[in-house]
């Protein structure tokens, strides 16, 4: 797949939560052929500091319209940059990279948590057949800001939260191994952060239903030449960034 190197337009900056922003921006050939799962880089500044671009997951695309959305926490330098730009100004964006997610099944459970959600809701998007079922997991009800995002996209939605305002109290893992019980879904795609999904890739792995996970790791270019995102694959070393990242859950055995 063809990786482009575009200024994008910012179309739209829209909060979300009192640290969550969304940003739409026009990007005509990365919209025509990113994938779920996939993410791009934008560079922040053209300042010495901070140098590094920064990947984002894309949170949905409109491939008639040229718009890419991505969804980001604001926790450092370089997202607080991000969150200063506005309608009009101009990005420099490089995408789509690294592989998606397979679209294939027939019973989807899409399972994920904090800004894991992110490219999780563009892969909701992509099953039009509404017989995707979620399961969101949460620390409080204020962190549910995903459901409106969610909810006309998918079949039915199941929530969690660490402190029982809302759902079911507990982890995610408080209602998967009931919901895999069913042994109605073919297929978990998993997102979230490191300590949720080892959590919960066990409780997958010994139901019998083939796991994908997308991994969330530093990445210093993004285009796998400085293996800073380098994880541990069976019998190998893999870069998150372009063998991933998204990757079957047996694939990686440690992260």
């Amino acid at each position: 797949m063809t990786k482009h190197i575009c200024e994008a337009d910012v179309l739209q900056q829209t909060q979300l939560a009192s640290d969550v922003n969304m940003l739409k921006i026009q990007a005509q050939a990365i919209a025509q052929e990113a994938q779920p799962g996939q993410f791009l880089t934008i560079e922040l500044t053209k300042q010495a500091a901070p140098f590094l671009r920064r990947p984002f997951g894309i949170a949905d695309v409109d491939r008639q319209q040229g718009i890419v959305t991505v969804i980001y926490r604001i926790v450092g330098d370089g997202t607080k940059i991000l969150a200063q730009v506005k309608q009009g100004d101009s990005l420099s964006v490089i995408g789509p990279l690294g592989h998606g997610f397979s679209l294939t099944a027939k019973q989807p459970l899409i399972v994920g948590g904090g800004m894991g959600l992110a490219p999780l809701h563009f892969l909701a998007k992509a099953y039009s057949t509404k017989n995707v079922e979620v399961l969101m997991g949460a620390k409080t009800t204020g962190e549910l800001f995903w459901t409106k995002l969610f909810q006309d996209k998918v079949q039915k939605l199941y929530i969690t939260t660490d402190d029982g305002s809302a759902g079911t109290k507990g982890t995610v893992n408080a209602l998967l191994p009931k919901l895999l019980a069913t042994e109605k879904y073919d297929c978990v795609y998993l997102c979230g952060s490191s300590p949720m999904m080892r959590g919960v890739i066990g409780t997958i792995d010994s139901s019998g239903v083939p796991c994908q996970i997308s991994l969330e790791k530093y990445m210093a270019c993004g285009l796998g030449a400085c293996l800073s995102c380098s994880c541990s694959g069976i019998g190998k070393r893999m870069k998150v960034c372009t063998d991933g990242p998204v990757f079957w859950s047996k694939e990686v055995v440690e992260w």
